[in-house]
């Protein structure tokens, strides 16, 4: 599968993982960073670094990196935690939703969640203990898939990470980026958004041809 280049810092993998799906794993891992809480100044400095090196071509890829490094250049960890706040965090209905059943049924806590959480029993996954984020939190899922990639390197594993890609995250990642872009107080998260879907893209094509 085509995967974009290896993260600095990324997590550990076994030995069987080969560099592409190391890289592939710390794309989902940045990520779930990235929506479960802001960026912190040492976060936003090693974007801004990794967007010089990752954002030099023409790909929609290399586009997306150029811009998140350049917005992680110009704002601050307090900016970008008061965007965030007022994003997601907002009072009664946050401004933009970061969970899948909202995207699948309209409403939270609906049969998609039930559905993934079926789904995850299956894999030998729960919800951590005194988590208090619904399972279809878009942080959750990059978080199982980077699990995914992690421990199944080989076919079966593959297919498994097909089937849960296609099922989970497949079907609303772009509605939630289209989101980010709408939002008139979205600027680092617009740009994190247009990663995120240009990195399920990438992986997208490749569960097609794999």
């Amino acid at each position: 599968m085509n995967a974009p280049q290896h993260l600095p810092g990324g997590p550990d993998a076994p030995c069987a993982v080969s560099d592409e799906d190391r890289a592939r794993a710390d794309h989902y891992a940045l990520v779930a960073r990235l929506f479960v809480a802001a960026p912190d100044e040492r976060l936003l400095t090693a974007l801004a670094d990794t967007g010089r090196v990752l954002g030099t071509s023409d790909s929609p890829f290399s586009r997306a990196w150029a811009a998140l490094g350049e917005a992680a250049r110009m704002h601050t960890a307090s900016a970008v935690r008061d965007e965030y706040d007022a994003l997601f965090l907002g009072i009664g209905r946050p401004d933009v939703m970061l969970y899948g059943s909202f995207y699948l049924a309209g409403f939270l806590m609906e049969e998609p969640l039930a559905r993934l959480r079926e789904d995850l029993a299956a894999l030998g996954l729960a919800r951590r203990q005194g988590v208090g984020e619904p399972e279809d939190h878009v942080a959750a899922l990059a978080e199982v898939m980077r699990h995914l990639v992690l421990t199944g390197p080989d076919a079966e594993g593959l297919a498994r990470q097909r089937a849960f890609f296609a099922q989970h995250l497949q079907p609303w990642y772009g509605r939630l980026a289209d989101a980010l872009a709408a939002a008139p107080q979205a600027d680092f998260y617009r740009r994190a958004g247009e990663l995120a879907r240009a990195f399920f893209d990438i992986e997208s094509e490749a569960f097609e041809m794999a």
